[in-house]
């Protein structure tokens, strides 16, 4: 039996689901002047690489996209041990 087939029963567990962009140091005055489209400059750019993780387990890797006025993940490989 495949992994896939050993799990089917499972395919509509909800889970968390993270992909951090960056991190940034931040005053409590910067914080507090944050408001609704307030903008967090970054020094990620699009193509960069990214860690995929999963019930805080990392399972991949992506890459930053922008689709119009989306920015994505495109999974570029699987971290899954079988």
């Amino acid at each position: 039996m495949t992994p896939a087939e050993e799990i089917v029963g499972f395919e509509d567990v909800h889970m968390a689901v993270q992909v951090e962009l960056a991190r940034r140091v931040m005053t409590v005055r910067e914080v507090l002047q944050l408001d609704v489209d307030s903008v967090l400059k970054m020094n990620r750019s699009a193509g960069e690489n990214l860690d995929l993780w999963i019930g805080g387990a990392l399972i991949g890797f992506g890459e930053i996209v922008i689709a119009e006025t989306t920015t994505g993940l495109r999974i570029t490989d699987f971290n899954v041990k079988e």
